[in-house]
């Protein structure tokens, strides 16, 4: 009979285990040292810009034909008639004879190699020496050390035990004072305030820099009515009627490379050459202010307006890429 118990209590023991498995499934088993492999996403590489320079089309030599001066050369082509004449080895007064050959070959040479740099210096950072080799405190851990945590033995007795109150923070007394050492605060207006008479306050301005490429944010020259509008063929340039002594000015920074009267049908004139490809012509000028090679900013005063060979007061403007004529309402705002 007891073995009969026996046995069925054995049995009822293995159900009572069977619906404990049953009611605790097993944790799941992680594989930490497993890792996904995500698909490599290729980063796009910017596009380089693409740097296109237009080709210069100039010859590298000019035979001198009837009516030519070195001065018309030079404009026709782009070029400071005194470059020209240097190149060339022709001294002043610059006489130049029909049939007679000019080399631009190394003009050529020294406006395509500015034209290609576009006037930009490259800077590399300037990076600052480590000077200790000591990790800097913002890449160590903050170190804890108030309060200290004091660890008691579980019991009745330290469950039911009140809360000590928590320490007070000592106020910090900031340092007095005397009435001797406080120095009265300057105003702003006293420190904007400067000097004429120091010798800081009388230094020139810097020159205007001239750069290689593309020209950009150019103004107008003089204000009036516009009264003849580019052509090809006809007009080189642009019109603008105005008054006696209205004040011309340049339509951008560059050099005076000629100031004069010696180019038939343009009257008293100004050239300015901007870069290795733009210069902008002044003509039928009353009076000039500008002397060759004088370097002149954006909207200085180079000369009065005038009606030198020409029928009406009203100033004459082109602006010359490479010596051809280019239209300078394209460029004027």
């Amino acid at each position: 009979m007891w073995q009969k118990s026996w046995a069925l209590g054995l049995a009822l023991l293995a159900v009572a285990w069977l619906n404990a498995c049953s009611s605790n499934p097993p944790a799941p088993v992680i594989e930490r040292n497993a890792s996904v492999a995500k698909p490599a996403t290729a980063k796009p590489t910017p596009a380089k810009p693409k740097t296109s320079i237009e080709k210069d089309w100039r010859p590298d030599s000019y035979t001198v034909k009837k009516g030519d001066t070195l001065y018309s050369i030079g404009l026709e082509y782009g070029y400071d008639y005194k470059e020209i004449a240097q190149n060339n080895h022709i001294q002043a007064p610059y006489t130049i004879r029909i049939g007679q050959k000019l080399s631009f070959a190394e003009l050529n040479k020294e406006a395509n190699a500015e034209a290609a740099n576009n006037g930009v210096v490259v800077t590399p950072l300037k990076t600052e020496p480590v000077l200790s080799n000591t990790p800097s405190a913002s890449n160590q851990p903050t170190l804890i050390t108030e309060p200290k945590a004091k660890r008691d033995v579980y019991s009745d007795a330290t469950f039911n035990a009140p809360t000590p109150p928590s320490p007070t923070a000592k106020p910090i007394s900031k340092p007095t004072v005397a009435a001797s050492e406080v120095k009265p605060e300057t105003s702003k207006a006293d420190t904007s305030k400067v000097d004429t008479n120091k010798p800081e306050a009388n230094k020139p301005t810097a020159e205007p820099i001239v750069v290689a490429g593309e020209l950009s944010d150019w103004a107008w020259p003089a204000q009036g009515k516009l009264i003849a509008k580019f052509n090809e063929s006809s007009n080189k340039g642009i019109d603008i009627a105005g008054t006696q002594g209205q004040p011309i000015l340049a339509a951008n920074a560059g050099k005076v490379i000629y100031s004069g009267s010696d180019l038939r049908s343009y009257g008293k004139m100004v050239i300015i050459k901007h870069n290795s490809q733009y210069l902008s012509v002044y003509a039928h000028n009353h009076q000039i202010l500008v002397k060759e090679g004088q370097q002149i900013s954006k909207g200085q005063k180079i000369a009065e307006m005038g009606k030198t060979d020409s029928s009406q007061v009203k100033l004459h403007f082109e602006i010359r890429r490479q010596g051809k004529s280019i239209d300078p309402l394209k460029y004027l705002p």
